[in-house]
């Protein structure tokens, strides 16, 4: 299965594609990570467009900035108004891999592992009721 083109053109359910990869652990993910949606449809999907919403940095396992954002001249910055988050190591949907805790927000991302400049998240919010699939590509 080629992941990366299956996220591409979108012609299988993130569900789908989350569920066959495999496990990331935690020290993998530092660095930063430019973002892509999988499937727009989400709610959340929505307000990440309109954020202008670029990636994510995970600067080490205390201090990760969950929202990086392009600003009016393309400059990438943190946005704060959803707090920082943590990076754990998590089960999800029967395997450990890593995770992404907010600090303030009912939120955790789960990573799978493509290959190790890519992974594919799902954004778990609670009280949502879905799921929004994602996937990171490794900048530095």
């Amino acid at each position: 299965m080629d992941v990366l083109e299956l996220i591409r053109g979108g012609s299988a359910s993130g569900e789908k594609v989350f569920a066959e990869l495999g496990a990331v652990a935690p020290d993998a993910m530092l660095g930063t990570w430019r973002g892509g949606l999988f499937d727009g449809s989400e709610p959340m999907a929505a307000r990440l467009v309109k954020m202008r919403w670029y990636g994510k940095r995970f600067n080490d396992a205390e201090n990760v900035e969950p929202l990086l954002c392009l600003d009016d001249k393309d400059e990438i910055h943190s946005f704060d108004g959803m707090g920082m988050a943590r990076l754990r190591e998590m089960s999800h949907r029967g395997l450990v891999s890593a995770a992404m805790v907010y600090d303030t927000q009912p939120i955790i991302d789960h990573f799978r592992r493509i290959d190790d400049d890519h992974v594919m998240g799902a954004m778990d919010a609670k009280g949502v009721g879905s799921v929004l699939y994602f996937h990171l590509t490794r900048v530095w």
